[in-house]
């Protein structure tokens, strides 16, 4: 079901924005070569009970997952492209890491997600992580009222096919409010003028997420970690947006 907030409502999701961009941007920054996965998802867990916030990962199993997820945060490495799951890796240079995280704070949802570089960049990396992080730019500028659903999803299928590459459309942005996921959906393709009518009190998940050579992906024996079929790095860039009377607003925007 689709669930329309109202000013007020968006305004109580504020809180929950400011603090998972806060752990984004703390985890991201954190990322170094020789850091291991665990730590980063042990100091997301420490601010999640610093904050008296609620994590979304922990008891999560949907069905596409093989187990409940059982950490705070996604860790996604190289040609790990979503979900990836925290182990015991050490971070070294050159990686690619996304880093996902959601939480509920006062009983409202945010979710974001953030792809970074540790030690010595790649340049073909940089283009990814550029291309990625345009489109979800451009999807976002298109979360207006008078839009539909396909102009947010034909904005960022555009960046990326611009730049050579194809979309997986498997999973996508979503809902976002009480729960983490929920409706509408929003495809990373599609065509302009189509879908839902997008009005002001629609909140929802916007998040590209790309590699750098196929659109299709297979599940790691962890049960969690969707990787690319060919080996090719991924990216992933998400925020929490909001649908206003005017411009988007961005719950998870980082500083």
């Amino acid at each position: 079901m689709i669930e329309i907030r109202t000013p007020a409502e968006v305004q109580q999701m504020r809180p929950a924005g400011e603090f998972v961009a806060a752990v984004v941007s703390a985890t991201a920054e954190a990322a170094a070569v020789g850091v291991n996965l665990l730590a980063l998802d042990r100091l997301a867990g420490e601010m999640i009970r610093a904050r008296g916030a609620e994590s979304c990962y922990v008891d999560y199993h949907p069905s596409f997952g093989g187990s409940k997820f059982g950490r705070y945060l996604c860790t996604s490495v190289n040609d790990a492209a979503l979900h990836g799951l925290p182990h015991d890796y050490a971070l070294r240079d050159g990686d690619v890491v996304s880093l996902d995280f959601a939480a509920s704070v006062d009983g409202w949802v945010a979710d974001s997600a953030v792809t970074v570089i540790v030690g010595t960049p790649r340049d073909e990396d940089l283009r990814l992580i550029d291309v990625t992080s345009r489109a979800l730019d451009a999807g976002i500028a298109q979360a207006r009222p008078g839009n539909r659903m396909g102009d947010i999803s034909a904005a960022i299928g555009e960046v990326a096919h611009a730049a050579g590459l194809s979309v997986n459309l498997d999973f996508g942005g979503h809902g976002v409010g009480r729960t983490m996921h929920g409706d509408p959906h929003v495809p990373n393709d599609g065509r302009p003028h189509r879908g839902l009518p997008l009005r002001e009190g629609l909140v929802f998940a916007i998040e590209p997420w790309f590699m750098l050579g196929t659109d299709r992906i297979y599940t790691d024996r962890d049960g969690w970690t969707l990787r690319s079929a060919d080996g090719s790095r991924a990216a992933h860039f998400e925020h929490t947006v909001a649908v206003t009377d005017g411009d988007p607003l961005v719950l998870t925007a980082r500083g």
